[in-house]
């Protein structure tokens, strides 16, 4: 007799990603969390054990990872080729966050492509369910990375830039790209229509970029009126915060009111993210993508722009 009961959905999630998996299954009484050791053996090589891994066979399951640090990597990839392995009822894998994807810029002889690698690594798992696996990336920096991936990967790129628009919807704000390459990327998301370049932008732009001065490169703006304004930067990922403060600096002497940050990815090398509490910024908006913005928000300038409905909606659909 064939059950008429739905197939549920289980997340298993990375460590690292914890706090963000325990979120998604608490706003949603439909997804359950499912519990994985992420062990070591004592030569330090992963020990990972997935409890009751015989139910994932009856259910619609969803890999939360992430590979930020090299030392997690091969324990990542490993969940992934099991799980593609074990003839689930569905599988999807979320990479919010694609590491190596901030560049593949191979000039000379001798360089290893990394984006590349990682990308053919994950495209390597078996086809499982009834096409390639769905891979979610949040706002991949490098566009032409999004090729890297083989057959039995389906790239699905989502941004959490859209997630901030929403939440201006109403506001007196100027919007700032701190580079070319930042609204290039992004400019289409602030368009009335997005199909439309001509159809004009949901708040005023501004865009900066490095100008030379005497025998100096500073950031100065290039486009756009920031006198008097509510100012957000708004960029893909901040690693050392040096473009994000340059960009601050400009606006300020430029009459800006009051600045303000938004990054998908808050890598933060080091304690980077200090400049960025004693430089002035007005509130850091942050997604919850990577683990150290998960632990910064809520504290000093740091706000949530929250990736977790849409990551819900994609378990889910």
């Amino acid at each position: 007799m064939t059950s008429t009961h739905p197939a549920p959905h289980i997340l298993i999630s990375s460590t690292r990603l914890m706090p963000l998996a325990r979120q998604i299954c608490a706003a949603s009484p439909d997804i359950t969390l499912a519990e994985v050791d992420w062990n070591r053996f004592p030569d330090s090589m992963p020990n990972t054990f997935v409890h009751d891994a015989s139910a994932l066979k009856k259910a619609h399951v969803s890999f939360l990872a992430s590979c930020d640090v090299d030392s997690v990597i091969f324990e990542q990839v490993s969940m992934m080729y099991q799980l593609a392995a074990m003839k689930l009822q569905s599988l999807k894998i979320f990479l919010p966050y694609f590491p190596t994807g901030t560049m593949e810029r191979i000039d000379d002889i001798g360089q290893v492509p990394t984006a590349w690698t990682l990308a053919q690594m994950i495209s390597g798992i078996a086809p499982a369910g009834p096409g390639p696996v769905p891979l979610y990336i949040w706002d991949i920096h490098a566009l032409s990375n999004r090729h890297f991936f083989g057959p039995n990967i389906a790239p699905i790129f989502k941004s959490g830039v859209k997630v901030l628009r929403e939440m201006l919807m109403g506001r007196d704000v100027s919007i700032a790209f701190p580079d070319d390459g930042a609204y290039k990327r992004f400019k289409r998301m602030f368009l009335k229509d997005e199909r439309d370049e001509k159809s004009g932008y949901v708040f005023p732009i501004i865009i900066c970029g490095k100008t030379r001065v005497g025998d100096k490169r500073i950031v100065a703006i290039k486009e756009g009126e920031a006198k008097d304004r509510d100012v957000i930067i708004v960029d893909d990922l901040a690693h050392s915060c040096g473009t994000e403060i340059s960009c601050k600096d400009a606006l300020y002497a430029a009459g800006a009111k009051a600045v303000y940050a938004y990054v998908t990815h808050g890598v933060f090398d080091g304690d980077s993210e200090k400049k960025l509490i004693s430089t002035g910024f007005h509130r850091v908006y942050l997604t919850e993508s990577c683990p150290k913005a998960n632990q910064l928000i809520g504290t000093g300038p740091f706000e949530r722009v929250s990736i977790v409905p849409k990551m819900i909606e994609s378990i889910l659909e």
